[in-house]
């Protein structure tokens, strides 16, 4: 389990024509990243995972750098334990669920036990020896978070996970989502432009337009 606040400071092009002027602090909990379609969102998930190189800035965690322009530091994905839930869900369409879920725990001894019994907390066991193309939406998003938490994250990203999905089913997804996050005591990103899922789940909210942070406006 983690407390620690995340610091993101970030400046410069990420592709040739966008401009990134990120400047907030991520505490524990569900900070919602609100803002129009293309204001940058994903692009700013993508940078502070480490998916994308931003010019210039500093990223940490705690007192840890994940990168520092300065110090030419930049730590690798892997190393960063960052549980990035997309909208696409992203499974492995070739593996089980089960296989899904032991994926990102990288060989841990009891990485079969974890995964089930993150596969029962989610509701899905039943899925275990499944593929991917046999689950419904509400399913395959079940995984998907467990694939995400299953290995202790230090940080938490979600990238509209919630859009495809009907409003019942997002409803019970945001108690479940809100519950993993709380346990793991880890700071949370979440983007949205829906101003109802940024109230349902957030406690804390950042504005982006333009590539550029600053306050919240939800209309």
């Amino acid at each position: 389990m983690t407390s620690e606040t995340l610091k993101v400071r970030l400046s410069g092009r990420v592709f040739a024509h966008f401009q990134l002027e990120l400047d907030f602090e991520v505490p524990p909990g569900i900070t919602v990243l609100f803002g129009p379609s293309g204001a940058g969102k994903s692009t700013a998930l993508s940078a502070i995972a480490g998916l994308r190189a931003v010019e210039r800035g500093r990223v940490t965690l705690g007192q840890i750098p994940w990168f520092d322009s300065e110090a030419r530091l930049e730590l690798p994905v892997h190393q960063r334990k960052v549980a990035y839930l997309f909208q696409s869900r992203a499974l492995f369409p070739h593996l089980t669920a089960l296989q899904n879920v032991t994926f990102g725990l990288h060989g841990s001894p009891d990485a079969q036990a974890r995964a089930r019994k993150m596969l029962e907390r989610m509701r899905v066991a039943h899925l275990a020896s499944r593929k991917p193309a046999t689950f419904s939406g509400g399913e395959a998003q079940r995984v998907a978070l467990a694939r995400a938490f299953a290995p202790g994250p230090k940080l938490v990203l979600l990238d509209e996970p919630f859009t495809a999905l009907d409003r019942p089913l997002r409803t019970e997804l945001y108690a479940e989502v809100t519950a993993l996050i709380a346990e793991a005591g880890a700071p949370a990103l979440l983007v949205t432009h829906d101003p109802d899922e940024a109230r349902a789940l957030g406690t804390r909210f950042i504005g982006l337009d333009a590539g550029r942070s600053g306050p919240a406006a939800l209309t």
